[in-house]
């Protein structure tokens, strides 16, 4: 297996006739999903998605990919191709499209009336390109056919890019389910005429390949959904993504048998399904779907309400609930059912909301007590047939963290592909396909962006350092005053602590060293303001460290006088 290495330096021009591979998220990691593709000088972006934030990241609404290594060549970009409709592959793209307005977005009926109504809020007019599996389309020197695979959405692609280089296919997110809800199966027959081709380079996707057989089908959530609602007494609160079109059809499905009205709560699971509804994705039976603010005048047996914050997000509608931060309050003989699985890091968020709903005495159903959830990923016995089918000449795993990608090349390995053409790349690993060898070349920059608030890219880890250590061990502002021409001290110190656990009034102690400090300082003709603060920060630093064990932030203000 080819691995990334730390002495990487940037990539060589690309040989001629070659096709480069540069993915800037979504490895390593699950979620901020995006690979751009190079040939001839043109670049082709296959997804532009987005990371949640983990809990030492704080204040950080989203993550995107890092587009420096591709800012100064915008207009060499042919094409956004998105496969599905989820966030992490396509909750970045206003972000780039504000970077230049005009890049084509390729993808099906449902992904780009998603993407469409996102980039309404950010006031972007895009311009798109519908395209359905079985439908082939140049875009600039790529030739993409688009392949139908089964996911956790409707409308799912992967897609297959032909240059003279060869053929690479992507497969997205995908799984094998042979019993979909909507009937769409993942297009086998398709994959299996493209190896007859010769697929040169398959990017697969690795979240479950850690995971032995098949996934179950989602067809198999609907009875233990039925049991769920026939044994609730009161309100059913059921948390998922606001895109999983399929589990709300259930979910939709179960409340309709039971006489329950349904209720869809927060901005984006109102849109979401109100699009799916449109367009024939969601089948909502005529009276089923009512407005929230109508739930008041329902006995509490006949509610149910759809809302996101399955993965413990503190602004989504149900970590509010378990907070009572939420016009609806959870109250004893509640339902609430997570009917999502857990992304890796999200387990302490999700714990958290599930003890603050047990707390107010809801009963809460989800993936560890009760059938609640099957994945959208396939797992190895899938990958495994997969490969099979595909018999690609090299094979490059995607999606995934660094424990999922190891796997998913060894299951590649399993099937009988060289260890040399298994590549394991992390984001920013440049990998070249010339003469139907894939190999790592170079390494482009490929960091994190922060969004914060209204701020894209301001916030550093340098400020989330900053971040972390006031949360956990407060700040201590100490303010001086000094003769501006002697440097001589006149006034001070005076020392406020907050959040550091320490009182004001100990910091008599320390008061002595800051004026030694100081007065060494003047004597020596030191009177240079910075210098002043960086005395004044060791000395107290010093101080607070020996006494207590701790490191707040030393906050020190120097006046002139």
């Amino acid at each position: 297996m080819s691995h990334p290495h730390p002495e990487l330096g940037s990539p060589p021009v690309l040989a001629k006739g070659g096709l480069r591979v540069t993915p800037l998220g979504g490895l390593g990691e699950i979620g901020r999903n995006m690979t751009v593709f190079e040939y001839d000088g043109r670049l082709l972006i296959v997804d532009c998605g987005v990371l949640f934030p983990e809990t030492e990241q704080p204040g950080i609404d989203l993550i995107l990919p890092d587009f420096s290594s591709i800012r100064d060549r915008l207009d060499d970009v042919v094409g956004i191709v998105l496969t599905h409709g989820h966030e992490d592959h396509i909750g970045a793209v206003p972000f780039l499209l504000r970077e230049r307005a005009d890049i084509p977005l390729i993808g099906s009926k449902l992904t780009l009336a998603f993407i469409e109504a996102k980039l309404t809020e950010h006031r972007i007019r895009p311009y798109t390109l519908e395209v359905m599996e079985g439908q082939r389309e140049a875009i600039g020197p790529f030739d993409c056919e688009f392949i139908a695979v089964n996911h956790s959405i409707p409308d799912a692609l992967a897609v297959a890019i032909r240059t003279p280089a060869g053929m690479v296919v992507h497969t997205g997110d995908f799984k094998m389910d042979q019993l979909p809800l909507d009937g769409r199966l993942t297009d086998l027959a398709t994959f299996a005429r493209l190896a007859e081709e010769g697929i040169d380079l398959l990017l697969s996707d690795s979240t479950n390949a850690e995971v032995p057989g098949f996934i179950p089908h989602e067809r198999d959530i609907a009875p233990v959904l039925k049991q769920v609602f026939a044994k609730a007494e009161k309100r059913i609160i059921l948390a998922s993504f606001a895109s999983h079109i399929h589990r709300i059809q259930q979910v939709l499905d179960a409340a309709h048998e039971r006489g329950r009205k349904v209720a869809f709560v927060g901005r984006s699971m109102v849109r979401n399904m109100g699009i799916a509804r449109d367009l024939g994705y969601l089948k909502v039976p005529a009276g089923l779907v009512v407005e929230v603010k109508t739930l008041d005048d329902l006995p509490d047996e006949k509610v149910v309400l759809v809302c996101t914050g399955s993965q413990g997000e503190p602004m989504a509608a149900l970590s509010r609930m378990a907070n009572r931060d939420h016009q609806i309050r959870i109250v004893e003989g509640d339902t609430v059912v997570l009917a999502s699985s857990l992304i890796p890091g999200n387990e302490t968020s999700v714990y958290r909301v599930i003890n603050g709903l047990t707390r107010w005495g809801a009963n809460v159903v989800h993936k560890g007590n009760a059938k609640v959830h099957v994945s959208g990923h396939a797992s190895a016995g899938e990958l495994l047939y997969f490969y099979n089918i595909c018999k690609p000449r090299n094979l490059m795993p995607v999606h995934g963290e660094w424990r999922h990608l190891r796997a998913n090349a060894e299951l590649g390995q399993l099937t009988g592909l060289p260890k040399n053409r298994c590549v394991i790349a992390e984001d920013g690993v440049v990998v070249d396909l010339v003469d139907g060898l894939a190999k790592v070349v170079g390494k482009v920059q490929a960091g994190y962006v922060y969004v914060d608030g209204l701020s894209v890219g301001d916030v550093t880890e340098t400020s989330l350092k900053d971040r972390r250590i006031l949360g956990e061990e407060g700040i201590v502002s100490v303010t001086v005053v000094v003769d501006s021409s002697s440097g001589k001290l006149v006034g001070g110190p005076f020392i406020h602590a907050r959040g550091s656990g320490i009182d004001d009034d100990a910091f008599a102690a320390v008061l002595p060293k800051v004026e030694e400090s100081l007065a060494r300082a003047a004597a020596d003709g030191v009177a240079e303001v910075r210098q002043l603060q960086q005395l004044i920060r060791r000395a107290i630093g010093k101080w607070v460290s020996d006494t207590y064990r701790r490191r707040p932030m030393i906050l020190p203000v120097v006046v002139e006088v």
